[in-house]
């Protein structure tokens, strides 16, 4: 994995290859296949090691901070990897790897005395958040490294928001999405 990792920082996704991988452990390709029966469970354990960084312990935090937290600790575990969201992401929708980024979002919001409905949904639309904002910003990185992307037309000023500010503002919005749905459930009964 360690391997695969290097590789992934180095080339990307697109290059990440079984082939790659036996090259630069010094073996044939059909080695690899005694690990892992094919590249997407490969790419599953990778996934794992990506999103299995720890956030700060926070459980003295209110539900809300701690949400926060986790956001932020797996957009940072994200952004680690070149790529890192692409290999999360499409590891998910083929239904392999873990559910720990999903877990630890789920458990955070559990806080706010949330059904276990709600939790799972709104973990789940924080989880697809996180992933979506990461992949934008990866990419754009990568667009920046390669000199790619156009300057601010003559008169308009560069947005000032950053990266961070604009993830902040979306887990922002969505737990007072959370939160005004808990008000008006309150306010129904």
């Amino acid at each position: 994995m360690r391997a695969a990792l290097h590789i992934l920082d180095e080339h990307g996704l697109p290059d990440l290859t079984m082939r790659r991988l036996a090259s630069a452990l010094g073996v044939q390709p059909s080695a690899l296949y005694w690990h892992f029966p094919n590249k997407q469970s490969m790419l599953a354990e990778l996934s794992d090691r990506i999103v299995s960084r720890r956030s700060p312990d926070r459980t003295d935090e209110e539900w809300t901070a701690r949400v926060a937290t986790e956001a932020a600790a797996l957009r940072d575990a994200l952004l680690t990897y070149r790529d890192g969201a692409e290999v999360v992401s499409s590891t998910l929708a083929m239904g392999l790897g873990s559910t720990v980024a999903h877990d630890r979002l789920a458990s955070a919001i559990a806080g706010g005395d949330f059904d276990d409905s709600t939790v799972d949904q709104a973990a789940t639309a924080m989880l697809h958040f996180v992933l979506g904002h990461v992949f934008h910003e990866q990419q754009r990185m990568q667009y920046d490294s390669l000199g790619a992307r156009p300057e601010p037309a003559d008169g308009i000023e560069a947005d000032a928001s950053t990266p961070t500010t604009e993830f902040s503002f979306g887990i922002d919005l969505l737990v007072n999405g959370l939160l005004f749905s808990s008000q008006q459930a309150i306010d129904r009964s």
